[in-house]
């Protein structure tokens, strides 16, 4: 990874965004002579760490058991995939901050599969975080393992494995840290999980890689060209947009517990492939896989979760997009929604017409609710699909399944254009290391990487991102490729530059330069990846590792 260190030159403050390409010395690699020391995930330093964590002595202990299960997502449709006690999303996990959360997760996935569970967004002690194999052996089938943390920041978050693309099966599930002193009135929570749905129905997260890793390059389109085209609206589609494609399928599929090889014949596997969906908001390309559902909180439009509540009352909405490919337009029919928090810290305030959430983003909102019947709508961005669920505050008669709110249209917020709130905003101060993240690859080959290189989950400590404990670090993620990316940093929040939003996961526009700063205050091995579930799979990870 390219860096500077503030020993060879001055770096750029917190107020300034920087996006001149900077090159120095690379990290060495882990398993090479002269490599640095890195610090484990169980050193004494991460232990010394997590015993300044706040506590509240309260342990708070849950069973999660990964098994296959028959999920009834409404409408008729059932899907057999895998889910955390028989449900998806799984059951909510909520605890005060400060409070200690014991969970055992007990794996009885299929034919030997291993698997892990990563608490997406906390800032907990490094051995925790469910990442093999660089926190943590893999549990197997058949074995337990405990996990045990203090979550002291209040927030919005969520629990998924980290093993292949298990992300996008149904093994997901909404983790609420509450604020003993909640700053915010209202009446009511409403906890909105979104995501994009294929397991168990048209194939399985592992058949959808297997095509995807085959790449474009040798595909046959029957004359079409397969790049993008031109859109005439934020969601519109040109050329091939949405057209099912399943009768050009080229590959074979892979089992449950593939290892997600590219089909052998010619071509990439079009069976689960969607063309051509375009996206303003999202700077071209919006997307890859053609999911035939959207759900929200685990139900088809067609026969919708619904929240019922009384005519004036405030409601906070915990909206967290648990999809793998999919960034979802949030609105809610004949209401304005205050902003108030993205991905659990708290933001200045902001009333939008609706939101624009990627994957593993989450947004806290405050709505005062009308008399009738309401559709909350996640609008799949640039798909010419989308979920929905209802709020119910009086008899009216619902709404079609595809009935899309006027505020779709309107004022549509993103992580861009918030400012962090006083209280958790970073001191500016000057950084100590910058680190040049290149987003490379493409769809031809699907080699998807950082700085030109695929992740190896074989020896991950290789060319990792080094910091060092205290540091100031600012990180200019370079996005060379055609594609936009949701990048999640574990174990830390960064913050957007010029005051922007605290965050942990963010998205960077194609052929864009963002630049986020953060505090080396979690020492340990950490993942710095897309949350694209096929692009982190395919390559499109690094390791921010403290040096010892």
């Amino acid at each position: 990874m390219n860096s500077i260190n503030r020993r060879s030159v001055l770096l750029a403050g917190l107020g300034v965004a920087g996006s001149s390409a900077l090159t120095a010395c690379s990290g060495g690699s882990g398993s090479s002579p002269g490599a640095p020391s890195l610090v484990g995930p169980d050193s004494k330093l991460v232990a010394a760490t997590d015993k300044r964590r706040r506590s509240t002595g309260k342990v708070h202990n849950v069973t999660l058991t990964a098994a296959p299960a028959m999920l009834d997502l409404g409408g008729g449709v059932l899907a057999k995939s895998w889910a955390f006690s028989g449900r998806a999303p799984g059951k909510e996990i909520r605890l005060s901050a400060g409070d200690t959360l014991a969970a055992e997760l007990s794996n009885q996935l299929p034919n030997r599969t291993a698997t892990s569970v990563h608490w997406h967004g906390i800032a907990l002690r490094n051995s925790m975080d469910g990442v093999p194999p660089a926190t943590q052996t893999a549990v197997r089938a058949g074995s337990n393992f405990a996990y045990r943390f203090v979550a002291d920041a209040p927030g919005t978050y969520f629990f998924h494995p980290h093993v292949g693309v298990q992300l996008d099966r149904g093994l997901y599930g909404p983790l609420i840290v509450e604020d003993p002193k909640e700053p915010l009135s209202y009446d009511d929570e409403w906890v909105i999980v979104l995501d994009d749905w294929i397991d168990g129905t048209s194939g399985t997260p592992d058949e959808v890689l297997a095509g995807l890793k085959h790449g474009m390059g040798g595909m046959d389109m029957g004359g079409a060209s397969p790049s993008p085209s031109s859109s005439t609206g934020d969601d519109d589609m040109g050329g091939m947009g949405g057209m099912d494609m399943s009768h050009l399928s080229m590959g074979g599929g892979t089992s449950d517990n593939a290892t997600a090889s590219p089909p052998r014949s010619g071509g990439m596997s079009m069976k689960f492939m969607l063309m051509d969906a375009q996206s303003k908001l999202l700077g071209g390309d919006a997307g890859d896989v053609k999911y035939p559902y959207h759900l929200v909180n685990g139900r088809v439009p067609a026969d919708p979760d619904v929240f019922t509540s009384k005519p004036g009352k405030r409601v906070r909405l915990r909206i967290i997009n648990a999809g793998g490919d999919t960034a979802y337009r949030v609105a809610l029919g004949g209401h304005k929604l205050t902003v108030t928090h993205t991905d659990g810290f708290p933001v200045q305030h902001q009333q939008v017409d609706a939101l624009l959430v990627g994957m593993a983003e989450r947004y806290d909102v405050l709505v005062t609710l009308s008399d009738g019947v309401f559709p909350l709508v996640a609008l799949a961005e640039g798909k010419k699909a989308s979920g929905m669920a209802l709020v119910r505050t009086g008899s009216a008669g619902a709404p079609k399944p595809t009935v899309r709110p006027k505020e779709l249209d309107g004022m549509t917020m993103t992580a861009a254009q918030l400012k962090a709130a006083d209280d958790v905003r970073l001191e500016t101060k000057q950084a100590d290391r910058v680190h040049r993240i290149e987003l490379t690859g493409g769809m031809d080959t699907y080699d998807w990487g950082i700085n030109g290189q695929r992740f190896d989950m074989n020896n991950p400590t290789a060319n990792p991102v080094l910091v060092e404990q205290g540091e100031r670090v600012r990180l200019d993620f370079v996005n060379k490729t055609d594609m936009w990316h949701p990048m999640h940093l574990h174990g830390h929040t960064y913050q957007l530059a010029r005051g922007g939003p605290r965050k942990d996961t963010t998205i960077v526009l194609p052929k864009t330069t963002l630049s986020v700063f953060f505090d080396a205050d979690n020492p340990g091995q950490w993942l710095l990846h897309c949350h694209n579930a096929y692009h982190g799979a395919a390559g499109m990870m690094a390791l921010v590792a403290y040096q010892a």
